[in-house]
């Protein structure tokens, strides 16, 4: 069985080129195959035009109006989504579709409200940060669910985001024991939106991240469970 997923991706501090041609590699080993648009606006017309599986958001698209900072990147990368692509991913979701959210996802489309409740997180501007990329060990949530119910704990360097803000539905998947005291982070949460399947989490900084072993097993059952493949329904 073979499966459609659409990756949408591009922005700054990260070589998304190179993760997102990891993904699609991992991916295809699940049988999904993978096309990747840094160009959104492409990316979003073949996403109305077609029918995909699994929409994967790996982006760093918003308004980038947060701080001054971001000013000399907003010509090339800033970005808000238009409505009629906003009614395409809710029409996908609505046929049982299926929605990867990747690390910064939880930034974009900052000007559509409703995303946070579709992804399940939000990064909170002067809330929500990170330290710098860290070797941590990521373990399963004592949740029952399909998606890591054969994960076994694995080692992977990347970002671990605080402090994100996440709606009651989501089910905790993964976390890491951070800093002192042993303060649990969680990393990755699932959901179902409208007639659809979700799952975001909040790894996968660069290829590497996305190579990992263990890592590359999560995004894999990941993907499928959001397609619907494999898996029953959880009851």
């Amino acid at each position: 069985m073979s499966y459609s997923n659409l990756i949408l991706t591009g922005g700054i501090n990260h070589d998304f080129h190179a993760a997102s041609q990891a993904l699609k590699t991992e991916l295809m080993k699940s049988g999904i195959n993978s096309e990747i648009y840094s160009d959104l606006d492409e990316g979003f017309f073949q996403f109305r035009s077609r029918r995909f599986d699994l929409l994967t958001v790996f982006a760093l698209r918003w308004r980038m109006l947060d701080h001054s900072k971001y000013e000399p990147y907003r010509t090339e990368w800033a970005y808000e989504i238009e409505k009629r692509d906003q009614e395409a991913i809710l029409d996908h979701l609505n046929r049982g579709r299926g929605l990867l959210g990747l690390h910064t996802a939880a930034i974009c489309f900052d000007t559509w409200k409703e995303w946070e409740s579709i992804l399940g997180v939000k990064w909170v501007w002067n809330k929500t940060f990170h330290p710098p990329p860290q070797k941590i060990r990521v373990l399963s949530t004592t949740q029952k669910h399909q998606v890591t119910q054969s994960l076994t704990d694995f080692e992977v360097t990347d970002e671990v985001y605080h402090n994100l803000r996440c709606i009651p539905q989501t089910i905790p998947l993964l976390y890491t024991l951070d800093g002192e005291g042993n303060k649990k982070q969680v990393l990755a949460w699932a959901h179902n939106e409208l007639k659809g399947r979700v799952i975001y989490s909040s790894i996968a900084h660069d290829k590497h991240s996305i190579v990992s072993n263990g890592h590359s097993d999560f995004l894999r059952e990941s993907a499928l469970w959001c397609i619907g493949d494999k898996f029953e329904e959880q009851q």
